[in-house]
């Protein structure tokens, strides 16, 4: 087979304590799946899960016990972090029932959805797709993933995040309105999931902006911490 121009590399993740490396194959995230983070964002109640999707070259992958710089992206002046427990698919399927939803999962990981706030916000006012606050380059630092044989009970797990030692979001997984199968059986109702596909779950309350020259950890108890310094 020929190409007009040679392919891009294949985005991909570590697999933690191993060699091996987990294809990226889309990623989704799930809006407001936090009860205080939508009440924080001006909404209430259970409303039906959404999605949304970033593009795999909004990975920056996070290696095995190292940091990473992610540029302050352009055109933003109210860039804000979201730490999320990530989702890895490695059983792709449709119309997954959520007592099912536990084979599909390879494991999971800790990523950060990344957002250009003021550009969201702008375009929700104007009643349009806000892809360009959400979907940008190098908008999802991801860490390793934790096959999910290796992780404990993920519903008791915490999760939160720090910036410069200060403590900025924290909860625990069993907070989320939709739990993680629920997620998988929405979301492959609407999309055949592939093995490769990435869920980001949703984020806390305490969103916030960051600067250049800050630096973020997150993390998930049994699944591990990232750091990410805005370059």
């Amino acid at each position: 087979m020929s190409y007009v121009f040679p392919p891009s590399p294949t985005v991909s993740l570590p697999v933690a304590g191993t060699a091996e490396r987990f294809p990226v194959h889309r990623i989704y995230c799930v809006g407001r799946n936090y009860a205080e983070h939508a009440q924080e964002m001006g909404y209430t109640g259970r409303e039906a899960p959404f999605f949304f999707l970033k593009p795999t070259d909004a990975i920056i992958a996070v290696e095995n016990g190292e940091g990473v710089t992610m540029p302050y992206p352009p055109l933003t002046k109210n860039l804000h972090h979201e730490v999320e427990l990530v989702v890895a698919i490695g059983v792709g399927g449709a119309n997954i029932q959520a007592a099912d939803a536990q084979k599909h999962i390879f494991g999971y990981a800790v990523g950060l959805d990344m957002t250009r706030r003021d550009l969201q916000t702008d375009m929700k006012k104007q009643g349009r797709p806000w892809c360009i606050g959400k979907s940008f380059d190098q908008s999802a630092p991801t860490g390793p993933i934790i096959p999910v044989g290796e992780v404990g009970d993920i519903v008791k797990a915490g999760i939160r995040l720090s910036v410069n030692g200060e403590e900025r979001q924290t909860s625990t997984i069993s907070q989320l309105i939709w739990n993680i199968g629920e997620v998988i059986e929405h979301l492959s109702a609407a999309w055949t999931l592939q093995a490769g596909d990435l869920i980001f779950s949703g984020t806390p309350s305490g969103v916030s902006a960051v600067v250049s020259g800050d630096t973020m950890v997150g993390s998930v108890d049994g699944v591990g911490s990232i750091t990410v310094r805005v370059g």
